[in-house]
């Protein structure tokens, strides 16, 4: 049996022992917690195991020390007259070493993160025009983290980053760009037609110069061919005791009776034939015969004149 001295002493004793562990707290990690001592900043209490006095300390508030991100809309009007809005992604923390700036000195820091967004984004965008907005967002965010970095550290804030992460024109200002967009695309695809029409062409007009060409080639090369026949069928006249001028009229006649023949060969063709006796061929050939001698003694004749030219020159 407890004697009756010792019950009030354990009482008490009990009530310092809930009284102790009262007193015992642990802070979380990348947490720090604030504590007041009747009412004035006493300490900061970083992650594990910590303790109070109860009654005495208090904790005055938790601040969390991971990265943090607070999105901003701004609308702002560019150079070139048209209204933007543009999102903004501020990363920020809580510094280590400025935990009591950041509780005690700023209040909304939010709000504070918002002002200078809003401050920086209406002093750099009207500079720009709608497509530089868009080229140079990266140097929008550089001047907005230029900003806070200089603004924010003062009460105990880092930025880490900040990102332009959306620019949304007006609806009509996005459907004129679409428009703009596909002008130009079809632009780019009427010249790259243009080309290929202007390849096709120049490929046309060689292939058929090259054809004319070779056509003009096979028909010299035929007339070559058929002048050597001649030749040849000339001299075996000759040798037979036909002169030149009457066989030259003979092989003229049996070349108009072979075109004569090969038209009435082909049974699509339609030969009309003029009226004439029975005669005909013996005086056309008469005809062929006194006029390639004609031509003969002309052709004798101017050549007699140049040869007295040119000895007219060398006396």
């Amino acid at each position: 049996m407890i004697p009756a001295t010792i019950v009030p002493f354990a009482i008490l004793g009990f009530l310092l022992l809930i009284l102790l562990l009262s007193g015992i707290f642990t802070v979380k990690q990348q947490r720090a917690y604030l504590v007041e001592r009747f009412g004035k900043f006493h300490s900061v209490k970083t992650s594990g195991l910590q303790f109070k006095i109860p009654g005495v300390d208090k904790i005055a508030g938790k601040v969390s020390l991971k990265i943090q991100q607070l999105d901003v809309m701004v609308e702002t009007k560019t150079k070139d007259d048209v209204f933007v809005k543009l999102k903004v992604s501020v990363q920020y923390k809580v510094l280590s070493e400025k935990i009591y700036d950041a509780f005690y000195k700023l209040d909304n820091p939010h709000g504070q993160i918002t002002a200078f967004v809003f401050d920086v984004i209406r002093a750099e965008v009207p500079k720009m025009k709608l497509d530089e907005v868009f080229e140079r967002k990266d140097d929008i965010a550089i001047a907005i983290r230029r900003e806070l970095e200089g603004a924010m550290n003062t009460y105990g804030y880092g930025i880490i980053k900040a990102l332009v992460t959306d620019i949304d024109p007006d609806v009509e200002v996005k459907k004129a760009m679409n428009r703009i967009n596909a002008a130009e695309r079809e632009k780019v695809a009427a010249e790259y037609e243009a080309e290929a029409e202007r390849i096709r062409i120049v490929a046309k007009a060689k292939a058929e110069a090259e054809s004319k060409r070779l056509q003009g080639q096979g028909i010299a090369d035929q007339r070559r061919e058929i002048a050597r026949g001649l030749e040849d069928s000339v001299e075996v006249l000759n040798k037979v005791g036909i002169n030149s001028t009457e066989a030259s009229a003979l092989i003229v006649v049996t070349q108009h009776y072979d075109t004569l023949q090969s038209l009435g060969e082909n049974s699509a063709s339609n030969l009309v034939l003029m009226p004439n006796a029975p005669s005909a061929g013996s005086e056309m050939l008469n005809q062929m015969v006194g006029a390639f001698s004609t031509s003969h003694m002309i052709g004798e004749q101017m050549k007699e004149i140049r040869e007295k030219g040119k000895a007219k020159v060398l006396k």
